[in-house]
């Protein structure tokens, strides 16, 4: 019995000392998105001075659910990393979706520079953790 592949993802990654670009060809979807989640999350892992992830996206030819839930989770370690992500060349149906979600703005905002770390004391995670609008955790 032969079962048919799913779509392929073809990610190809350049980097340099301060930037690196992945290069995405094929589907962003539910079969194929961990791969960029797992090329991303190595890049930023292997490069602790890196300023900017570059995703170049000419090549996607279409991004699902699963895809859009990891650019987001892309989104949030960059930031978490201090590292700038750029959405390159995006196609259309790219944009629009990134538009209908109203995540564009969110992906591509640019990140504050990175903070000093400190030895994190227990005043240091309360004072970490996010609030609700009266003021309570």
């Amino acid at each position: 019995m032969t079962s048919i592949p799913p779509d392929d993802l073809r990610l190809i990654t350049v980097d340099t000392q301060n930037t690196v670009r992945i290069e995405v060809h094929g589907d962003l979807d539910y079969d194929n998105a961990d791969l960029l989640l797992d090329e991303a999350t190595a890049q930023l892992a292997a490069r602790p001075g890196l300023e900017d992830l570059h995703l170049h996206c000419a090549g996607l030819r279409m991004v699902d659910s699963m895809g859009l839930s990891v650019l987001l989770m892309i989104g949030r370690r960059t930031t978490e990393a201090g590292v700038r992500l750029h959405l390159d060349d995006r196609p259309a149906q790219l944009d629009r979706l990134l538009d209908l979600t109203g995540t564009l703005d969110h992906l591509t905002a640019s990140v504050p520079a990175r903070a000093p770390q400190s030895a994190a004391g227990e005043d240091d995670v309360l004072a970490a953790r996010p609030t609700g609008p009266d003021g309570t955790t």
